[in-house]
């Protein structure tokens, strides 16, 4: 794992449909991201609770280049929420606002097993939607935004990265099968049932949520991101899952070696050129 900071640009004049072929899967993407600035530093509290029961020091110290991932993680989701806000979306406050309201509730009501259990299941999902996205990338991202597109992809690399470092905190502190499933249910349908509000409101907003052809396209869009992320979903209830089984993909190592030569490339991807192998910056 290394700790990056990706210098991103957006748009903001596009910054809801920054893709503007799919802008249904932009503003999936667009519900995501208003998550992130919640979520992500709940995940970082849970983490460091679960410090000081860590006895292993590799363990320990993966644990803290994790927290670091995800506090940039938040950083630049926070960048690019404030663009949505500042092109006129009302819905924008409400939304934050039951995220915040959620997470806030979950780190002071929930024991530390429980929140252990709720990263480690988000953290797996995590683990299948990187592969799902990066599989689909092209069809996904093609033609979007670079700062966006770029944005994503960097996420949810670094997502693939760490993704060892919940499952063994996990089971080091609280450990259990049923615990897992049990977080990765929890977690799953509640991030879920949080981002289908939040883009059901963004297209609503667009006037798309009562468009015939939008929502036939949200509908085919869903169908073919699902019958790729259930079988990665279905592996993790396997007794014996460990994401360090799962091979991470050819692109996402890629990518790492092209932010290590050329940072500023890695944060504007060519959108257009995204079929290669290797991720491809934007010429200057």
């Amino acid at each position: 794992m290394k700790l990056r900071r990706p210098p991103f640009s957006y748009v903001r004049r596009s910054a809801g449909h920054w893709n503007a072929a799919r802008p249904e899967f932009a503003q999936i993407v667009n519900a995501g991201s208003l998550a992130m600035p919640y979520l992500e530093p709940y995940l970082i509290k849970t983490m460091r609770e679960a410090r000081g029961r860590i006895t292993d020091p590799k363990l320990a110290a993966e644990l803290d280049l994790y927290c670091g991932q995800e506090s940039a993680h938040y950083r630049q989701h926070r960048i690019f929420n404030d663009t949505l806000r500042a092109q006129g979306y009302r819905s924008v406050e409400a939304i934050e606002a039951r995220l915040a309201a959620d997470y806030a509730r979950l780190g002071t009501e929930k024991s530390l097993a429980f929140n252990l259990a709720y990263a480690e299941g988000f953290e797996s999902m995590a683990l299948a939607i990187g592969h799902m996205l990066i599989e689909d990338r092209e069809f996904l991202f093609g033609g979007g935004e670079s700062g966006v597109a770029s944005l994503v992809l960097w996420h949810f690399v670094e997502e693939i990265e760490h993704k060892n470092v919940a499952f063994d905190v996990f089971e080091h502190v609280v450990g259990g099968y049923g615990w897992r499933v049990f977080g990765l249910a929890y977690a799953t349908g509640h991030i879920f049932w949080r981002t289908r509000g939040a883009y059901h409101a963004l297209l609503k907003e667009d006037g798309l949520w009562r468009d015939l052809r939008s929502r036939l396209a949200l509908a085919r869009l869903l169908a073919r991101i699902f019958a790729k992320l259930v079988p990665r979903m279905l592996r993790i209830l396997n007794p014996r899952y460990h994401p360090a089984r799962v091979a991470d993909p050819a692109w996402a190592l890629a990518w790492a070696r092209l932010f290590q030569a050329d940072a500023a490339g890695a944060a504007r991807l060519d959108t257009g050129k995204l079929s290669a192998p290797e991720p491809v910056a934007l010429s200057a």
